[in-house]
């Protein structure tokens, strides 16, 4: 999850400038607590000040992204900027206490940050600031605030709707990814900060994070609607706000790709749109590739707005974008194979819509009779898109080929295309259906039926019909009653072969990607009044000419050594015979990892089991352990174990969770957790 180096980018060591690294120091905030931080500038600049890049994240500057953090910020550093990676309030060896994500002071706290560096002598007083996923959160979020120092920021898999584009919730439905998520944050809240670092009192600050330890999905689950809870942090509530020059990038095969249209698209001052087809890494450092040279391209944003250099950025499309080619489905794509094409405005004058009509089992460019189709899923379709997005770790996250899903959903095929057809952006599919439960949701899948056979994911999208109208207000079906929907799917750039066959793959089943309806669903799909919309574009002999990406770079890291190898990450399906339970189980482990430099080490070993049966959709549970330890010689040895349990009935979600924790083989904390939360029309 944390990557470090990439073994596939060119280690540069000769700078223009020559580096010198801050291993650690404390910025002092107004209410006396410290926030720790790493920071890397030129040799020169404390005579001649340079402009500052700030990330801000709660990750630990110690061990998990210390390889990462050296790689990206000393080469910033060696091209004529100090970079500051500092640990937000509660996390690693910043003091405090880190209560949930995009917390009001976790803002007000980035925003003395961010005067602190703008006053230190090797700061010439201008800052920008960046970030991937929480990151690029707050990046936005910060950049709402408008802090007079902070000129312009670049934010990576981010979003500008923590409701409806996070993996919290996704249409209205419950995301799997929720309770998932929450639970990496719990041993991460357990850590202990380094002695090293901190002295004496890293024991009471220690006592004192597990002492308000909560597992956070309770409290997520609590908020099942789109109220003040996710609009905060939200900067979609008002775009306005920013004032400031955005750089926005998303990945295809990364959950975070809608919001960089919308950014695109709203955002009044100066923005660009980069979206490639990868997963959730920096893209010197992922897969699905090409990777290309994030740092370099970094550089030029920077170079532009903090040093008035004419990179050429923004003469080059406000918009650009991978559109990938037709490819056999592969669970871990190493590279998507495409070009790039880029958009001066968006939404753009160059893409036109083409309607394909449901005409009993067929797509087609003209109306068909109204025929009754009944979608009556089994709870495990959903299986060929077994995760909520790839981590751009080179595991197997991509969407499977989808034909055992499409067995169990009801299908319209195209004709077969004589031509490639290219679309780019969001599909739209409109349906006239009724339910026979208050409680539904429908799931639609865009394919490829490729010459062989073979289905492979395009695109998909989930729409809770109680939140049909808004999220923020449940309206209940009326069993039996007729409702016209828009299921909008997430946006795509995308070539269907010529040969292929386009389909839309309906169910109300999608797992383990959102959460089941509280009771078994049949749904009443009109075909012959239901359609679906794509974005096609042309093409654009404009395309040729857009410049390749530099080549990925990074700076030479400190050595890490391996202490006890990480056992493989595997991803496996298994159905019970006797009761057909479906289990899909993830294992993922670091290895046991020694800092040679500072002699820290740090281990992660974890569980993720998700279960359900085809014919009941309160048989559904997510069961999460981990596993992590933290050692200094001769100071610390801490374990930290726990475990999260998510299951559900027809009206209440239930959350079981348990942390213990020892130091030296001694327990110093232990807890249980047990909730039931009321379901709200999910």
């Amino acid at each position: 999850m944390f990557p470090g180096a990439n073994a596939n980018a060119k280690i540069v060591t000769t700078f223009p400038h020559k580096v010198v690294e801050t291993e650690f120091d404390f910025i002092e905030l107004s209410d006396g607590v410290k926030l720790s931080c790493r920071y890397w500038f030129p040799e020169t600049a404390c005579n001649e000040p340079v402009p500052a890049i700030l990330e801000y994240i709660p990750y630990g500057t110690r061990d998990k992204t210390a390889a990462r953090d050296e790689a990206m910020h000393s080469y910033f550093a060696g091209h004529g900027y100090a970079a500051i990676r500092v640990d937000i309030r509660g996390s690693g060896e910043s003091e405090g206490l880190l209560l949930d994500e995009y917390l009001k002071q976790e803002q007000d706290d980035a925003i003395e940050v961010i005067s602190w560096i703008s006053s230190q002598p090797w700061c010439d007083g201008q800052v920008g600031m960046m970030g991937k996923s929480w990151g690029g959160f707050n990046s936005l979020q910060v950049a709402a605030r408008n802090p007079t120092e902070l000129k312009c920021i670049l934010s990576v898999f981010s979003t500008d709707d923590r409701y409806a584009d996070d993996v919290h919730y996704f249409g209205g439905c419950m995301a799997v990814e929720n309770p998932v998520w929450a639970f990496v944050m719990l041993p991460i809240l357990a850590r202990p900060p380094d002695p090293d670092i901190v002295g004496e009192t890293w024991e009471k600050m220690w006592l004192a994070r597990l002492d308000c330890l909560e597992p956070w999905i309770i409290r997520w689950t609590k908020h099942q609607r789109r109220d003040k809870f996710w609009q905060h942090g939200s900067v979609c509530e008002n775009y306005e706000k920013i004032a400031i020059p955005v750089y926005s990038i998303g990945g295809w095969a990364d959950s975070y790709s809608n919001p960089v249209p919308r950014l695109v698209e709203n955002i009044s001052s100066p923005i660009r749109g980069l979206i490639g087809p990868w997963g959730h890494q920096y893209m010197h450092q992922t897969v699905p590739g090409p990777t290309a040279g994030f740092l370099d391209e970094a550089l030029r944003w920077w170079d532009f707005w903090l040093k008035g250099s004419n990179t050429g950025i923004l003469e080059e499309p406000k918009y650009k974008v991978w559109i990938q080619d037709s490819v056999e489905p592969n669970p871990c794509f190493s590279e998507r194979p495409g070009h790039w094409a880029g958009e001066t405005e968006w939404p753009s004058s160059n893409i036109t819509e083409k309607v394909f009509h449901f005409n009993d089992d067929k797509l087609s460019v003209d109306k068909g009779p109204l025929k009754l189709k009944i979608i009556n899923s089994p709870q495990t379709v959903g299986q060929c898109t077994p995760f909520f997005g790839n981590m751009g770790a080179g595991v197997p996250n991509d969407p499977l080929d989808q034909r055992k899903d499409d067995i169990h959903s009801t299908c319209f095929d195209s004709d077969v295309l004589k031509k490639n057809l290219v679309i780019l952006g969001a599909p739209v599919v409109t349906l006239d259906l009724a339910s026979d439960q208050p409680y539904a949701f429908v799931c639609v899948r865009l394919n490829e039926i490729r010459s062989n056979g073979s289905s492979l994911q395009i695109t998909y999208g989930v729409l809770n019909l109680t939140h049909r109208n808004c999220h923020e207000n449940i309206e209940p079906l009326v069993p039996g009653e007729r409702y016209n929907v828009e299921v909008k799917l997430n946006d795509i750039g995308h070539t269907f072969e010529s040969g292929s066959i386009i389909r839309v793959a309906i169910s109300n089943a999608f797992w383990p990607i959102v959460w089941p309806s509280p009771q078994p669903v049949n749904l009443s799909l009109n075909a012959g009044s239901s359609h679906l919309t794509l974005p096609v574009r042309p093409k654009n002999n404009a395309d040729a000419q857009i410049a390749e990406l530099p080549p990925p770079k990074q700076a030479k890291v400190h050595p890490q050594k391996l202490l006890r190898a990480p056992k493989p990450t595997t991803v496996s399906s298994e159905t019970d015979i006797d009761n057909g339970m479906v289990t899909l189980n993830f294992k993922h482990d670091t290895g046991l990892i020694h800092i040679e430099n500072h002699g820290w080490c740090f281990s992660s070993e974890g569980e993720n089991i998700y279960s359900i049966l085809p014919n009941d959709p309160t048989s559904a549970s997510v069961n999460l352990s981990i596993k992590e330890t933290y050692e200094r010689v001769g100071q610390l040895e801490v374990t930290i174990e726990a475990t999260q349990k998510m299951y559900c009935n027809a009206t209440h979600f239930m959350i079981e969770a348990a942390v213990s924790v020892s130091n030296k083989q001694k327990c110093v904390f232990s807890r249980n957790w047990k909730e039931s939360i009321p379901r709200d029309g999910i």
